[in-house]
């Protein structure tokens, strides 16, 4: 391959994906071997940070290139503006037809965002009020709630009922283009992008899948009892999800669940990379792994994301491109995945998004690539009025965090922050935001986070967009609009094998 040919791009995209559940990133339970093969022919990114610890904030930030302040995206019920470019925009600009696959987890009426076509699509209304979904024996598991660690284990939920759609749509359009290619002998390059749902919760997992691990499966290997948790926050949150105390049958029951789904991810994703060396598109593709934000699995006393410790603001990130990335790569800098957008840009040949801090790691890990100056440092930001405990600024909450070099510091508007060297205590364990002696780099960090983000300019438009989502939720009620790209999610997709048994510390 020479430089002068325009790459394919394979970018695959789960949902809630601790990247500590996963081989090559040294888990020693987890059966990835799909993703372990990815990472030995190219390289593993140790340090990437997600923008938001929560699905859609994320994921319009990854999209856009743009910080949740920037983007005015912050929860799950806010529009992504049609008028922001976004990484499927500028790949079209650049010639490419981009294609995506699966989930997006866009609000509003763009459930394109600059993609030329779409298939399968999201399994959740397109429009904020919209018609919800029905999980059957399995209504409450998907979010924050206790509920989902009571009705865990094995039997079948349906957002793998949707992968296994998405899956095969990939392979089907892997294969046409494989038909195309072999017909003409020629093919343009092609952008796929493919968004699937696992290991996102409900934790039940089919039969086999959860029988990997059931006998197996450790707990936690951080466990902090609620008698030990100091910050107002995290006792808060514990208190409002019910997970002051959790039995061990149910941690075990649930990770052993959540360990599952990622091997099921790892199948998935073994089909897909399949199709793709069978129709031979490997040799020119640009192959991405990654996720929207991680989950706590019990560390910390924590579950699902929400919070900023490793396990839920960290994600996966693993890249192939023969030619350009030499395998067996281990980059350890500090990534965010704005820079993961910026990266796709830059290998595609396509216009950087203009407004996008984004920064391109190629040159990190390629050896035609000039290495660049590079600052380790990554922002995540939190700022929610949706599952806030009432007890915390009446149900709102401002945060942000930086990762600089080996130090973390959590900023929580109105509360104390919260301070960890993540080379002496890689377990987060030991906060030393009062320590004197760390007073130094607490203020600089704090200035770094107050540089370019207010909370109290993020709240007074949080507000403006809650009174505006009151008529968008309103209309959409009452006019019952159509979904433009919806997978039909039903009922009877969700069971469980074993009945749950009650919820006792």
């Amino acid at each position: 391959m020479t430089q002068t040919q325009r790459p394919n791009l394979l970018y695959i995209h789960t949902d809630q994906h601790n990247p500590y559940v996963t081989g090559c990133y040294g888990d020693p339970l987890a059966q990835t071997p799909n993703l372990d093969r990815l990472a030995g022919n190219g390289v593993v990114f140790e340090h990437v940070y997600c923008p938001s610890p929560i699905c859609v904030p994320s994921r319009m930030a990854m999209l856009s290139g743009r910080h949740p302040f920037q983007n005015q995206v912050w929860t799950n019920s806010h529009i992504l503006d049609s008028a922001i470019p976004t990484l499927a925009h500028a790949m079209g600009a650049a010639g490419y037809q981009p294609a995506l696959i699966g989930r997006m987890h866009s609000v509003g009426p763009d459930q394109l965002h600059g993609y030329a076509e779409r298939y399968v699509g999201d399994h959740s209304p397109n429009h904020i009020g919209g018609s919800g979904v029905a999980r059957g024996v399995l209504d409450g598991t998907a979010g924050p709630d206790r509920i989902s660690l009571v009705k865990s284990g094995p039997g079948q939920m349906a957002y793998q009922v949707h992968d296994e759609y998405v899956t095969a749509a990939t392979v089907d359009y892997l294969n046409r283009l494989g038909v195309k290619k072999r017909s003409d002998g020629r093919l343009d390059p092609f952008s796929i992008s493919v968004g699937l749902m696992l290991p996102h919760p409900p934790y039940v997992a089919r039969r086999e899948d959860y029988a990997l691990y059931r006998e197996q499966m450790t707990l936690p290997a951080k466990p902090l009892p609620f008698d030990q948790v100091t910050h107002p926050f995290l006792r808060a949150w514990r208190t409002h999800t019910g997970i002051e105390s959790v039995t061990q049958d149910e941690i075990l029951r649930a990770r052993a669940a959540y360990w599952g789904l990622v091997h099921r991810v790892d199948i998935l994703v073994g089909q897909i990379l399949d199709a793709l060396r069978a129709n031979g598109l490997a040799e020119n593709t640009l192959i991405v792994y990654s996720s929207d934000h991680g989950d706590m699995q019990g560390e910390h006393g924590l579950w699902w994301k929400h919070v900023f410790y490793e396990e839920s603001v960290k994600v996966p990130l693993i890249m192939t491109w023969p030619g350009v990335i030499p395998p067996g790569q281990r980059c350890t800098r500090v990534v965010s995945q704005l820079d993961l957008n910026a990266t796709l840009l830059d290998a595609l040949g396509a216009p950087p998004l203009p407004n996008s801090p984004g920064r391109s790691v190629l040159g990190l890990v390629s050896d035609v690539r000039a290495a660049p100056e590079w600052e380790d440092v990554a922002f995540s930001e939190y700022c929610a009025d949706e599952y806030v405990p009432a007890a915390i600024d009446n149900g709102r909450t401002y945060q942000r965090m930086i990762r600089l070099g080996d130090w973390k510091l959590i900023y929580y508007h109105g509360m104390a922050p919260q301070l960890f060297n993540l080379a002496d205590d890689p377990g987060e364990q030991a906060d030393r935001a009062g320590d004197p002696g760390c007073r130094a780099i607490r203020d600089e960090l704090t200035a770094r986070i107050l540089a370019e983000w207010n909370p109290e300019l993020v709240a007074a438009k949080m507000a403006a967009l809650r009174t505006d989502n009151q008529v968008l939720r309103a209309w959409a009620q009452q006019t019952n609009p159509p979904d433009q790209y919806r997978w039909d999610l039903r009922p009877e997709m969700n069971y469980l094998d074993e009945p749950p048994a009650a919820a006792t510390a």
